[in-house]
């Protein structure tokens, strides 16, 4: 299966379980066409998809509380409760028991894809 039909499969699958803002949509494919980076982070569907058969040995590692989305962008700082800051991963909503080596590997990709696009 190719990207595209694999996106069309997904965002079909995500109009049935939320409401998608079409106009969103849209904006979100044009800044993914701009730059490998943007499509990277916005294509998380795929890599899940892919990463057990590109990356057999590494997804065959012990699983874990994975982020599964995890980008240099998911990076940041914030003020807790008591007033003290924060930093770490700010974006969870793809959390999912995972190998290990999930993040770890999407983490370096994620470094290189953006050193090349902010170079």
């Amino acid at each position: 299966m190719n990207v595209v039909k694999a996106t069309r499969q997904f965002e079909d699958w995500l109009g049935r379980h939320t409401d998608i803002v079409k106009r969103d949509l849209r904006l979100k494919h044009a800044r993914m066409k701009e730059a490998i980076f943007p499509f990277f982070r916005g294509t998380y569907y795929r890599w899940a998809q892919l990463w057990p058969k590109i990356c057999a040995d590494l997804s065959k590692t012990p699983h874990v509380l994975a982020v599964g989305d995890l980008h240099v962008e998911n990076f940041g700082t914030w003020r807790d409760i008591e007033g003290r800051l924060i930093w770490g991963v700010n974006d969870f909503d793809e959390a999912f028991p995972l190998a290990f080596t999930n993040d770890l590997v999407r983490l370096l990709v994620s470094a290189h894809l953006a050193a090349e696009a902010y170079l």
